[in-house]
């Protein structure tokens, strides 16, 4: 059987450039009447999407604090 590519000489590389480091698209704008609405809310005091609400970080807070209880003196008893 005879080789269809020739043994001796010169194996050609051929050159694959790296990909392009993708940059992530610009976020899109919100349209104008959301972002009058944000302002609108934003002027009377209420939440918005998306912005920190320390309201409601105070109230998901737990109620207990680490050390506010002492630690059982002696195991509960299981019923014996």
């Amino acid at each position: 059987m005879t080789p269809t590519y020739p043994a001796t000489g010169r194996q050609r590389r051929i050159f694959v450039p790296r990909p392009a480091e993708s940059v992530p698209p610009p976020a899109p704008q919100d349209p104008p009447i959301y972002r009058d609405l944000m302002r609108a809310w934003a002027d009377r005091g209420r939440t918005l999407p998306g912005r920190h609400d320390p309201e409601w970080i105070r109230l998901a807070a737990p109620t207990v604090l680490t050390g506010q209880f002492s630690d059982l003196l002696a195991p509960p008893r299981d019923g014996r």
